[in-house]
């Protein structure tokens, strides 16, 4: 309802004059602006889209819809919308502002820079900018300058404690904790419901070795906010220091129940049950760690260590082989599995690894005394490799970036005509993509009410599905069958998963009207179908998708290979019988991806795109491949395209691959 007063409101504002086209513009504004200030981010962009149609210049409509994207973590969309901003108003302040943070978010510092003098030179007396500058200065590791910027701020803005922690922390790398501690009192003095400067406190309290004002402090972050996971993990390592197991785990447990894929509270708390013997839990969390950080040497390391100690040595050598496989200059994992090959009667390969593990750590030792060399710390023999670890150390970070092979991102699928229950199913819209008449009329000739061409799955109850499909059967047997007939009982056929008669009808359909492109779109599909379906069936194939994995490479895990020529062949016929319909083009780019063909999914897609400028989908799929060819921005900025358009899973793939260049 709220979309259709939008859309007459628009109306409206278009076939009104122009004092009352610009009141209707302004109502826009307004509605832009409460949908951003209540967080409903996707609708604020919706309506700024329909404003900018009406107003293709709109800088402040370009500036709000970059708000909006920034918040979904589409930095590459929200960088292009305030460059938008400014091309149309060259002295925008906020939109160098806001395009400085996205760039700095982006990795792009220099450029981040660039743009926050230019909001400076504009707008000398606003503070904002010299806090968001100075962040940058910061997480590029230019201490003194970030501190300059912060001393602004506050000349300017003297009660945003956030600005003496942050200044407090540039002090802290410059390894004046004395500087950093006054910066952190500052910052509870002026906030003290601010769990930050208790917790950053705390930390100077724990590296000085007074763990019990340590304690103190993240006592008092807890008591600040009782969701915020830092200060949990930190008390827990308080706990941890005074030897206090139980409440060392019950923090831990916090910790996991506020965030279940934390691999580092995991690993953590599998350390403290091992050592006070609850093995068996220990190797439960350490399963978690790997799970969610499959690519971290440390679990596999300590996960062979409780292996061996529960006198499972087949699975404690797998582990050490695995951390071995991921770092090949580990010399304790080539001691440890030396050990317990020789507790396996396997001499040689014990040996083998002793004399590997000799070698490795007199290079290391040779190493050090190479000033400008950095050499694994894992074939560092004398670590410790059982210590708990902290959210800022080497280990720590690389926990964190967490691979969840799980949550994989596909292609969206092809576009086929097919049934859903009456209106429950998004069919495409005529007034925002290609024109639709003569799809219209094809849904007109075959009569059926609940037709729709969707690439979403039909919502159609399975018994009323094989109940019309048993009724267009008797159909087809009691009277000379038209190709509507064939072309319905086809889709009733591929919908109950009988892929040879629905193909067959198709077929015939094909025969009896050879000059239908929407029959060999559907035929194709079928095809296509058929192929994932038995490749489900023999675990041979895999559809293609782009890994979590930052190597962004597309997986596809099969051994067999399956052929979709025939289905690509009758969607070159149906090209040839309808040039200008762009849903052929995008089915064919996606099965050119399923046979590896990807120059020719990109020219489709881009194809696709061309014809209908509004398909969210063709943006999406062909961003996923320009990702896979390490095209990331502009993979990112089609992924941003399709978000923008209304495909929600953008968001997700920005949220991964937005920020590439970090």
């Amino acid at each position: 309802m709220h979309k259709l007063l939008c859309l007459l409101l628009f109306a409206i504002c278009l076939w009104g004059s122009d004092l009352r086209a610009q009141l209707n513009k302004e109502y826009f504004y307004y509605v832009g602006r409460s949908q951003l200030i209540d967080s409903r981010y996707r609708e604020a962009i919706e309506t700024l889209n329909m404003l900018l149609r009406a107003d293709p210049k709109g800088y402040e409509a370009y500036f709000m819809r970059g708000i909006a994207k920034y918040n979904l973590d589409d930095l590459v969309g929200a960088e292009a919308d305030f460059s938008s901003a400014i091309a149309y108003n060259p002295v925008y302040t906020l939109a160098y502002q806001f395009r400085a943070i996205t760039r700095s978010r982006l990795g792009n510092y220099d450029d981040a820079l660039n743009d926050f003098r230019e909001a400076i030179n504009l707008r000398p007396d606003r503070p904002g900018a010299y806090y968001s500058r100075g962040v940058t200065y910061l997480l590029s590791k230019q201490y003194e300058k970030a501190i300059e910027d912060f001393d602004q701020f506050i000349k300017k803005e003297n009660r945003v404690a956030e600005a003496y922690l942050n200044r407090g922390t540039c002090y802290l790398y410059l390894k004046d904790t004395t500087r950093a501690f006054e910066e952190y009192n500052q910052a509870i003095r002026t906030n003290r419901n601010n769990p930050d400067g208790y917790n950053r406190r705390g930390s100077i309290y724990m590296m000085r070795g007074q763990t019990d004002l340590a304690l103190e402090d993240f006592n008092r972050a807890v008591a600040c906010d009782t969701t915020y996971v830092p200060s949990y993990f930190n008390r827990a390592l308080a706990w941890s220091a005074l030897n206090r197991p139980m409440q060392t785990l019950a923090d831990f447990d916090r910790v996991i129940a506020l965030d279940s894929t934390s691999s580092l509270a995991y690993f953590n708390r599998a350390i403290v049950r091992s050592q006070i013997g609850d093995y068996n839990r220990a190797l439960e969390d350490y399963d978690m760690v790997a799970r969610y950080s499959p690519n971290n040497v440390l679990v596999y390391y300590n996960r062979a260590a409780l292996q061996s100690q529960l006198g499972n040595l087949p699975a404690a050598i797998a582990d050490y082989s695995r951390a071995i496989d991921l770092y090949p200059d580990f010399a304790n994992a080539y001691l440890g599995r030396s050990r317990l090959r020789y507790l396996m009667q396997d001499i040689e390969g014990a040996r083998a690894d002793q004399a590997t593990a000799t070698t490795k750590i007199a290079e290391y030792q040779s190493r050090l005394r190479d000033s400008t060399f950095s050499y694994s710390i894992y074939a560092d023999t004398s670590r410790q490799f059982n210590q708990l670890l902290a959210f800022d150390t080497e280990a720590g970070s690389r926990f964190e970036r967490i691979a969840n092979v799980e949550n994989e991102i596909g292609l969206l699928p092809l576009f086929k005509f097919t049934l859903t229950q009456e209106g429950t199913i998004q069919a495409i819209d005529p007034e925002t993509r290609h024109d639709m008449e003569r799809v219209y009329q094809f849904i007109d000739d075959v009569g059926n009410k609940h037709l729709v061409l969707a690439n979403t799955p039909s919502d159609m109850p399975a018994d009323s599905l094989v109940a019309l499909d048993r009724q267009l059967a008797v159909t087809l047997d009691t009277r000379i069958a038209t190709w509507e007939d064939l072309f319905e009982r086809g889709v009733t056929q591929s919908l109950i998963r009988q892929y040879t008669g629905a193909i067959a009808n198709y077929t015939a359909a094909i025969n009896a009207n050879p000059s239908n492109a929407f029959l060999y779109i559907n035929r194709s599909a079928t095809q296509c179908e058929m192929i994932d379906f038995i490749s489900s069936i023999d675990n041979g194939y895999h559809r293609i998708s782009v890994e979590t994995d930052p190597a962004n490479q597309l997986n596809n895990t099969s051994t067999r290979t399956y052929d979709y020529e025939e289905a690509i062949s009758d969607l070159n016929k149906a090209a040839k019988l309808y040039p200008g319909f762009p849903y052929i083009y995008y089915n064919r780019a996606n099965l050119y991806c399923l046979s590896g063909n990807l120059p020719a999914a990109l020219d489709d897609y881009t194809r696709a795109i061309e014809l209908d400028p509004e398909f969210a989908e063709a943006y999406f799929n062909r961003g996923l491949m320009q990702i896979f060819l390490k095209d990331t921005r502009k993979g990112c900025l089609d992924i941003s395209k399709a978000g923008e358009l209304g495909i929600r899973e953008a968001y997700t793939v920005l949220k991964r691959y937005g920020q590439y260049d970090q």
